[in-house]
C-alpha cells in the first residue's frame, strides 16, 4: 500500500503573517496617520491670542500640513488594499537583496544620538565634530589625520554659517568666547 502525501499549494499570503507582509506599505500609512494626528493636536494646543497678526495665524501651516498628512495616508491605504505595489529601488550599487549592515547602521545612529546628548554640554562646534568624525569611521573612512581635521572645520564653518549669516544661534560651548 502506498501512502500519498497531499502536496496541495497554499494561496499566496495564506500563511501566519502573510498577509501584513503582501501589504508592509500599510506601516507606512500608520506612520504618516500618527504624525499628522500629532501635528493637528500640537496645532490646536498652539496659542493664538498673543501671535495672530491678520486672518492667517499661526496654526495655519501646521493645520495644513497635518490635514495633508491625513489626506495622503489615507489615499496610500486605499491604493495599497486595492493591490497597489511600490516598486523596488532599482539605486545604483544597491544590492537589494544584501542583509542590513547593523554594525554601520548602530555606529551611524550611536554618533548621533551622541551629539544630540553632547550637544549643549560641549557646544555644537565640538559635538558635531564628533559626530561628523564619527559618520566617516562608521562608513569605513579610517584616516587618523584627514578624518578629524575635515570633521572640525566642517562642523565650526556649519555653526559659523548658523550663527553670523542666517542669525540662527546654536550652542558654542567652550569655544563661544574662542570663535
Amino acid at each position: 500500500m502506498s501512502s500519498t502525501v497531499d502536496k496541495t499549494v497554499a494561496p499566496a499570503g495564506s500563511e501566519r503573517g502573510g498577509w501584513l507582509r503582501a501589504h508592509s506599505e500599510l506601516g507606512i500609512c500608520v506612520l504618516l496617520l500618527a504624525v499628522g494626528l500629532l501635528v493637528l493636536v500640537d496645532a490646536a494646543l498652539i496659542p493664538t491670542d498673543f501671535a495672530q497678526r491678520g486672518p492667517v495665524g499661526p496654526k495655519a501651516v501646521p493645520v495644513v500640513v497635518g490635514s495633508l498628512l491625513l489626506l495622503v495616508s489615507v489615499l496610500l491605504a486605499r491604493d495599497v488594499l486595492r493591490g497597489g505595489r511600490g516598486e523596488a529601488e532599482a539605486g545604483e550599487d544597491v544590492d537589494l537583496d544584501a542583509p542590513t549592515d547593523w554594525r554601520t547602521l548602530l555606529l551611524l545612529s550611536g554618533f548621533f544620538l551622541l551629539n544630540a546628548a553632547l550637544i549643549n554640554i560641549i557646544g555644537f562646534p565640538a559635538s558635531a565634530a564628533i559626530m561628523f568624525w564619527g559618520a566617516a569611521y562608521a562608513l569605513g573612512s579610517r584616516n587618523l589625520v584627514r578624518d578629524p581635521l575635515i570633521a572640525t572645520a566642517l562642523s565650526v564653518l556649519t555653526w559659523l554659517t548658523f550663527n553670523e549669516l542666517l542669525g540662527v544661534p546654536l550652542p558654542g560651548g567652550p569655544l563661544m568666547g574662542v570663535l
